[in-house]
């Protein structure tokens, strides 16, 4: 159990980058194919599952510190390893789901999928002040 947060990190890390191969996907599409000389600007002229695909990625990455701090911080202070493992899995669960709902256009889901993420990563902190 006690290698199970740090799985965790690992997966919520792969997550940031799984809408981006959508992204990825919908470029090849556009006029001209995969612009790789300029591929912010080509992404900037995504619309519909590709925008939201990006907009997916770069959430991913917002989340992701946020959350490996609190686990970082929460096992170094002695918290106890179930609750963060519980957590950083209920973390992780979420997360794939709202990149689910971000790609299928579903924002209530969404937006409450984030806020379970956001939720369990405050908690982590929380533990981390709290400590064992």
């Amino acid at each position: 159990m006690d290698y199970v947060p740090y799985i965790a990190i690992m997966l919520a890390f792969g997550l940031v980058h799984v809408p981006r191969l959508v992204v990825g996907s919908e470029m090849k599409k556009l006029d001209g194919g995969y612009n790789n000389h300029d591929p912010r600007m080509q992404q900037a002229q995504l619309e519909g599952r590709g925008r939201r695909a990006l907009a997916a990625h770069q959430n991913g990455f917002e989340a992701f510190a946020p959350f490996a701090a609190g686990v970082l911080a929460a096992v170094q202070r002695g918290a106890n390893l179930h609750a963060i493992a519980y957590l950083s899995a209920a973390f992780i669960v979420a997360r794939a789901l709202y990149i689910y709902a971000y790609l299928e256009d579903k924002p209530k889901l969404r937006g409450k999928l984030w806020g379970l993420g956001v939720g369990v990563t405050g908690v982590l902190m929380i533990l981390a002040i709290v400590g064992g």
